[in-house]
C-alpha cells in the first residue's frame, strides 16, 4: 500500500442550492485534512450524527470510508457518464452526501484557522469531537451549542420547497466558526456590552464571506457568468472592467450570505438573509437604533471588514493590464481576489489572538488586527492596514485612545522599563504548563497592574509559529487569563471603581469579568499586555449600565452562552 496523502478531496455544494450557473448547482471538489473516517462520517475533530429530532429518524451513513489501494476516494465524485441532472439529483437527494458537505467545510473551516495562527485550535467544551447533526430539526434555525458540543443545521418547506441549511456552504462556515470562536474566546459568548454578540455574528459571517474566494471556479462564475470566451488562438478569459467596478462587485452574490435561506422564508424572499456591505459608511451608524440588536449591529462590523476587501481587491485589478476596451483577463482577477480576501481573513483570524479576553468590542478588534498584521508584515507593502483603518473609520469605528499608538492603531507594546520578575519561573514551562504561568502572573501582579479582588485564572497557555508572506517565521506564546468577580449593587464602587447605573438596585447579584492576554517572544519576554482591567471604572459602568436597561442582569450565565439559538431564530423571523 502506498503512503496516505495528508489531504483529500471531497465534493461540497460551494453555494446554496437557490444559486445556479448557468442552470447548474456550484458543485467543488475542496481538499480537506485526510483520515482515515469512521461512519458518520467521523473523523479526529468532527463527529457527525445525523439524527433528525422532528421525525425521530436516524440516517445511516452507507458510504465506505475506507482508502482504496493507499488513495482516498470521493465517493460523490462525478462519474463520467452522468449528466448535470443526474448528478445533481444523485446528490441533493442523498443524506449522506449532506453529511459530506457539513463535515467537509467544518475540517477545511477548521484547517484554516489552525494554518493562521500556527496551532491547533481547541474546542471551547473541553472534548476532541464537535457533534455536527445535518437534519437536527425541523425549523427554519441553525446554530452552535456549547452545552451540546456541536452545530445543529435545520430543515423548512419554503416558497419553492425544502430548504435544508446544511447544504448552504455560507450557514455551515457561520456556524463552525462560532464554534472555533467559542473556543479561542469563551469569555466572548457571556453577556456584555453591545458589540459583544454583535461580534460573534460578524466575524462569523466574515469568515463565511471570505472563503469563498479560495474557489477559483465559483468565483469565476459568480463574478461574471457571461464573461467572454479566450480570444482566437488565445487560451486568456476575458472580463468587462464594467464588471469590476466597487459597486457593482458589491451587487454580486459573492457578498451575500445564504440566499436560499433569504429567499425561502416569507418574510425576507427575494433577498440574501444578510447583505452587509450595501450599509452605506455614516460615523453615527453604531449609534442609530436599528442597529443595537445583535445581527444588525454586527453587519456594520461585516461591512467595514468586506469594504477593506473590495478597496483591496480593486487597487490590485487596477493594477493588471487590460486587453483593450476595458476588458480584464478573468483568472487574474481571481487571483488578485483571492490574494486580497486569503491576507484580509489571516489577519481576522489572526487578530483574535491579540484581543482581550472579555467584553470585546469593534475598536479593540481593529487594533488586534492592525498589530498582528504589524507583527508579520512590518512594511505593509501593499496598504493593508491603512484600508482596514480607513473602511472602519467611515463607520465610526477608531482604534481605542487608551492603549493604542497615535501613529498606525497597534497596540502599544509593553513598557520594557517596567519592573518584571523572571527569577521565580522557568519559561520552558510557562509554554505548556498553566500553574506555572500562574505564578509569573501573581508575582508580577503590582507591575502589571493586575486587581486581586477577583479570581484570577489563567484560562490558556498557547505556543504559535506563524509564517509571513516573505517567509519570516515569528514565535510567540499567547497567555490569556480570566478575573471573575460575583457581587452585589452595594458592592460595585469598592470592587469594579465605578458608579452604580441608575435603578440597580443594592441587593441585585452581578458577575463582572476583567482579564487580559500576555504575548511572550520566543526569549520569554513579555511584548504586549492587553487588558481590560476588572477595575476599569468607564467600561464596568458601560457593561452593567447596558445590561440592566435591556433587562438582561438577571440572565443566568448558563443560558447567556447557550444563546445562539434564539439569536438565529430571532433574526429569521424579522
Amino acid at each position: 500500500m502506498s503512503r496516505l496523502s495528508n489531504t483529500r478531496k471531497l465534493t461540497i455544494l460551494a453555494q446554496d442550492p437557490a444559486v445556479r450557473l448557468g442552470g447548474r448547482l456550484t458543485f467543488a471538489e475542496v481538499d480537506v485534512p485526510a483520515e482515515i473516517l469512521a461512519s458518520g462520517p467521523t473523523g479526529y475533530r468532527v463527529k457527525v450524527v445525523d439524527y433528525d429530532a422532528s421525525s425521530r429518524l436516524l440516517y445511516q451513513d452507507k458510504i465506505d470510508h475506507e482508502p482504496v489501494n493507499g488513495e482516498f476516494k470521493d465517493p460523490f465524485a462525478r462519474a463520467p457518464e452522468e449528466d448535470d441532472p443526474q448528478y445533481e439529483q444523485r446528490l441533493l437527494g442523498n443524506p449522506n452526501f449532506h453529511a459530506q458537505n457539513v463535515y467537509a467545510i467544518v475540517m477545511r473551516t477548521l484547517a484554516r484557522f489552525e494554518f493562521a495562527l500556527g496551532r491547533r485550535v481547541a474546542w471551547s467544551f473541553g472534548g476532541h469531537q464537535l457533534n455536527v447533526a445535518p437534519h437536527a430539526f425541523s425549523e427554519a434555525n441553525a446554530f452552535y451549542s456549547e452545552e451540546d458540543k456541536g452545530l445543529f443545521f435545520g430543515y423548512f418547506d419554503g416558497i419553492t420547497g425544502r430548504v435544508f441549511t446544511c447544504l448552504s456552504h455560507d450557514v455551515v462556515a457561520h456556524e463552525t466558526t462560532h464554534a472555533l470562536l467559542d473556543g479561542l474566546r469563551t469569555g466572548f459568548t457571556e453577556l456584555s456590552g453591545p458589540d459583544q454578540s454583535a461580534f460573534h455574528e460578524a466575524f462569523a459571517d466574515v469568515v463565511a464571506l471570505l472563503s469563498i474566494f479560495s474557489l477559483p471556479q465559483i468565483v469565476a462564475a459568480l463574478l461574471d457568468s457571461d464573461f467572454r470566451p479566450p480570444r482566437e488562438g488565445s487560451e486568456v478569459r476575458l472580463i468587462d472592467g464594467r464588471r469590476l467596478e466597487p459597486k457593482a462587485l458589491r451587487e454580486t452574490s459573492l457578498m451575500a450570505l445564504a440566499e436560499q435561506f433569504g429567499r425561502e422564508i416569507q418574510n425576507v424572499h427575494g433577498d440574501a438573509l444578510r447583505r452587509s456591505v450595501m450599509i452605506e459608511p455614516a460615523r453615527d451608524v453604531l449609534s442609530r437604533m436599528e442597529y443595537q440588536e445583535a445581527h444588525a449591529r454586527g453587519e456594520v462590523l461585516a461591512a467595514a471588514m468586506m469594504r477593506t476587501f473590495l478597496d483591496l481587491w480593486d487597487r490590485r485589478i487596477r493594477e493588471l493590464g487590460t486587453f483593450g476596451d476595458n476588458q480584464y483577463n478573468l483568472d487574474m482577477v481571481i487571483e488578485e481576489g483571492a490574494k486580497a480576501a486569503d491576507h484580509l481573513l489571516t489577519m481576522a483570524i489572526r487578530a483574535l489572538d491579540y484581543c482581550p479576553p472579555v467584553d470585546i468590542d469593534f475598536r479593540a478588534f481593529l487594533a488586534a488586527a492592525l498589530t498582528a498584521d504589524a507583527e508579520l508584515i512590518p512594511g505593509d507593502k501593499y496598504g493593508y492596514r491603512d484600508s482596514l483603518r480607513e473602511a472602519f473609520a467611515s463607520y465610526g469605528i477608531d482604534p481605542p485612545e487608551e492603549g493604542c499608538l497615535a501613529a498606525d492603531g497597534t497596540w502599544c507594546p509593553f513598557d520594557r522599563t517596567v519592573p518584571i520578575s523572571y527569577a521565580s519561573t522557568n519559561f520552558e514551562s510557562m509554554l505548556r504548563d498553566k500553574e506555572e504561568v500562574f505564578r509569573f502572573i501573581w508575582e508580577n501582579r503590582v507591575a502589571l497592574g493586575i486587581e486581586v479582588r477577583g479570581v484570577i485564572e489563567v484560562e490558556s497557555v498557547r505556543p504559535s509559529v506563524r509564517q509571513g508572506l516573505d517567509g519570516f517565521f515569528l514565535k510567540e506564546t499567547i497567555v490569556t487569563y480570566i478575573q471573575r468577580a460575583d457581587l452585589f449593587g452595594a458592592e460595585v464602587g469598592a470592587i469594579l471603581s465605578c458608579d452604580r447605573p441608575e435603578g440597580l438596585p443594592t441587593t441585585q447579584r452581578i458577575t463582572a469579568f476583567g482579564g487580559g492576554v500576555l504575548v511572550f517572544d520566543q526569549y520569554g519576554q513579555i511584548k504586549y499586555h492587553i487588558t481590560h482591567r476588572l477595575n476599569d471604572a468607564k467600561r464596568q459602568f458601560a457593561r452593567l449600565e447596558y445590561l440592566w436597561e435591556t433587562g438582561q442582569t438577571n440572565a443566568g450565565l448558563r443560558g447567556a452562552r447557550d444563546r445562539f439559538a434564539g439569536l438565529h431564530r430571532a433574526r429569521a423571523e424579522d
